[in-house]
């Protein structure tokens, strides 16, 4: 894609294991001429820039990239591990020169969204891992020497094996302060390690060496099993299906599967796209998709989701989503947008970030030489308290102490159907006082069905076919149940013309050269065609909880549909769960007053009744003006609704609207996923306090602890990367966490 301020253009890096780790990628790039929008996603690997190619080239961007010391390639290859290749079989290159490669391979299976998130390496094959065993032989080697050798012996031993260690260390930090950041956790590193063989602590050297070493191995795999639940998704779609030509099935990739070609799934298979069902009857396991457990039996003309799993019986299912549409690559494609969209309090913690590291570098400087030129302390002893102060500046913990938990909880949501787009979101949904939900299709199941055809200027069958005429063009569900009824009926089907909605009133079409409407009774008054009897009738219908419309020509009126929409089973557990969790809820609807009392009270809810969509988003900022409101509609007809509100939640199967048009969606269509949505938004605002109080807590301890004396370096960087690893451990219980729960 291109803008007029340059080409959008997107890689996949790896070695990314802590925030500061993609901080460092996003300042290099940033200080780069003709660079700009840099996004840097720690989870998804991502790295997308808008660059004008005129000023720098795409390769110079790949280049500071690798010389920070992290792997790069474009967006749907992997790029090389440093020393290790993979082929296009996924497996270790072997042969001469194969381990020395450094091109980027072909993605293999787990590749999500066009290569976002490789599948990653045993950590011994890694770069990292490398470096651990190799410093880890070094300081077996050492310690053998210092057993069998003198004293001096032995002293060179840990200074060879300090200075070969911290070598890799060292060269990525003269990178980056190439790049123009000088204050990273490998220049403090190298400062510390070489600091301390000037003052004779080689042994010590040499350990905190191994154990930096030891740390960044585990904060990859700690990052690297938080990004799991999201590379999860991309197998839930079978790499082939059964092409149906001309009554015959072969095997094909089912990435190739056009818009209306027809699929056999057999039982026990994985559906292969988004699609209809033409043929057949099962039941469909869809919980790898929306998290809902229970079969849900399929019939011609049901829509079924791209890895969902056929349970019973074969099922010819027509493709209606190409293969980069379909709900599952939508779905990861959300996640991994989301991971931009960063919550306030990320946004926060980068900032202090910034500073807090020059802080420290500031304080151990000063550590180092007020003590012994002030009050003639002893240089040694005070140089080594500096060097242990500056192993405890790095802000890893706490920079990764947001994202960790928003992915963790993104993953955990997507799983159960509870999509949200970024932590900004959960941040907003955490602080939720009120709910607003729409009602047709929302907190009714939006199937309505005719009850009752009142003919008064005609018979039964012509008010249907002039309704259904009218309705011909609409796909509001209140159409969809009157076109269902006339066609039940064997009603006539009559030519009509100029078709349009009346937004908040009904539609209007030329029949036979006359207009004709389908309108509220409301609508049908003031246009003068309602009289006292017909009012009573209507006011009656919609007494026992069913929507009447009118059917009129100019000046007369044809007759009165009545229709119910049964309210979802759930929709009464949902407000009772939203009002354990201390939130208000209340029913906006456009339906007549004594209808939406019916429902109302059916539900236990507020309501507010006879809304036009402008009336829905007055109340809705009225009560923005109140507290924290989420809004919960279908995606289409509440859209101004649900972008006023400060969350708008849109409920629908995988619609497109419903994955791209609000802030939230939820797919398994349940109500009672509001409330978890709820809880699984606050659950993660605790983790992440959680998070910050261990990160900073860690650190001030230490603080206090390096400059009393009582903690030595391997201590110092015992506490960073142990701080980072106990950060992100504590982010992974989100992915346990169940929603459904009540707290």
């Amino acid at each position: 894609m291109t803008t007029s301020d340059g080409a959008s253009c997107e890689w996949t890096v790896t070695g990314m294991d802590c925030g500061a780790c993609a901080g460092k990628v996003r300042t290099a790039v940033e200080r780069l001429p003709g660079v700009s929008q840099v996004e840097v996603a720690l989870m998804t690997e991502r790295l997308r820039v808008t660059l004008d190619e005129g000023q720098t080239t795409r390769e110079r961007v790949e280049a500071v990239v690798r010389s920070v010391g992290d792997g790069i390639a474009p967006k749907g290859t992997v790029p090389a591990r440093k020393g290790f290749v993979l082929p296009e079989s996924g497996r270790p290159a072997t042969g001469s020169g194969a381990a020395f490669e450094d091109q980027p391979a072909r993605a293999p299976e787990g590749i999500v969204a066009g290569g976002s998130i490789a599948r990653s390496l045993p950590w011994h094959r890694t770069r990292k891992g490398r470096l651990v065993i190799g410093t880890g032989l070094l300081l077996v080697v050492a310690w053998a020497v210092n057993l069998l050798a003198s004293d001096e012996v032995a002293r060179w031993a840990f200074v060879l094996a300090t200075l070969i260690g911290v070598a890799p260390i060292a060269r990525r930090a003269f990178s980056a302060a190439h790049a123009g950041m000088p204050f990273t956790i490998e220049m403090l590193m190298t400062i510390a390690a070489t600091g301390a063989l000037f003052i004779n602590a080689d042994e010590e050297a040499a350990l905190v060496v191994f154990l930096f070493a030891m740390g960044e191995v585990l904060e990859g795999v700690a990052a690297n099993k938080a990004r799991d639940g999201i590379r999860s998704l991309a197998s839930l779609v079978p790499k082939t299906a059964l092409l149906e030509v001309d009554g015959r099935t072969r095997e094909v990739p089912a990435e190739a599967l056009a818009i209306g070609q027809i699929v056999l799934v057999r039982p026990g298979a994985r559906i292969p796209a988004d699609g209809e069902v033409i043929d057949g009857i099962s039941g469909v396991d869809e919980s790898p998709v929306t998290g809902e457990s229970v079969p849900k039996p399929k019939e011609p003309g049901d829509a079924v989701f791209a890895g969902s799993i056929n349970t019973e019986a074969a099922l010819r299912v027509q493709v209606t989503k190409a293969a980069e549409d379909n709900t599952i690559s939508r779905i990861i494609r959300l996640v991994e947008e989301a991971e931009s969209a960063r919550a306030p309090t990320e946004r926060f913690i980068d900032r202090f970030s910034r500073v807090y590291m020059p802080a420290v570098v500031g304080v151990a400087l000063l550590v180092a030489i007020v003590p012994p030129l002030a009050f003639a302390q002893a240089w040694d002893v005070w140089i080594y308290r500096a060097l242990a102060l500056l192993l405890i500046g790095c802000p890893c913990a706490l920079v990764i102490s947001v994202p960790a938990s928003i992915a963790s909880a993104l993953s955990s949501g997507s799983r159960r159907g509870l999509l949200m787009k970024g932590g900004a979101v959960i941040e907003a949904a955490a602080r939720i006082t009120d709910v607003a939900f729409d009602k047709t299709g929302t907190l009714t199941l939006g199937r309505p069905r005719v009850t009752d055809v009142v003919p008064l200027g005609g018979t039964e069958t012509e008010v249907l076919s002039l309704a259904a005429a009218v309705e011909s063009g609409s796909s509001h569900p209140l159409a969809a149940a009157i076109l269902a009824r006339a066609q039940a009926d064997g009603a006539p089907s009559l030519p009509a013309s100029a078709a349009r909605a009346l937004p908040g009133k009904g539609a209007e079409a030329v029949i036979g050269g006359e207009p004709a409407w389908v309108a509220s009774p409301r609508f049908a008054g003031t246009s003068g065609v309602m009289n006292d009897e017909v009012s009573h009738i209507a006011a009656r219908l919609e007494e026992e909880g069913k929507t009447v419309v009118a059917v009129f020509r100019p000046g007369r009126l044809i007759g009165l549909i009545a229709l119910r929409d049964e309210p979802r089973e759930d929709a009464a557990e949902a407000v009772r769960q939203l009002r354990t969790l201390g939130i208000r809820s209340v029913m906006l609807t456009g339906d007549n007053a004594r209808t939406a009392a019916a429902i109302a009270g059916h539900v236990r809810i507020e309501h507010r009744a006879e809304l036009m969509p402008e009336d829905k988003v007055a109340a809705i900022r009225e009560m923005v003006a109140n507290g924290r409101v989420l809004m919960v509609g279908d995606g289409i007809n509440d859209a101004p609704a649900l972008a006023s509100a400060h969350v708008g939640v849109a409920m629908g199967s995988g619609t497109d609207v419903a994955l791209e048009t609000a802030d939230a969606a939820i797919l398994r269509n349940r109500v009672t996923d509001v409330a978890g949505k709820i809880r699984l938004a606050r659950a993660t605002m605790t983790n992440i306090h959680q998070n910050v109080a261990i990160a900073l807590g860690l650190k001030a301890v230490f603080l206090v602890t390096t400059v009393l004396g009582i903690t030595g370096l391997w201590i110092a960087i015992l506490a960073d990367t142990g701080a980072t690893v106990l950060v992100t451990l504590n982010a992974l219980r989100l992915l346990a966490f169940n929603p459904d729960r009540e707290m």
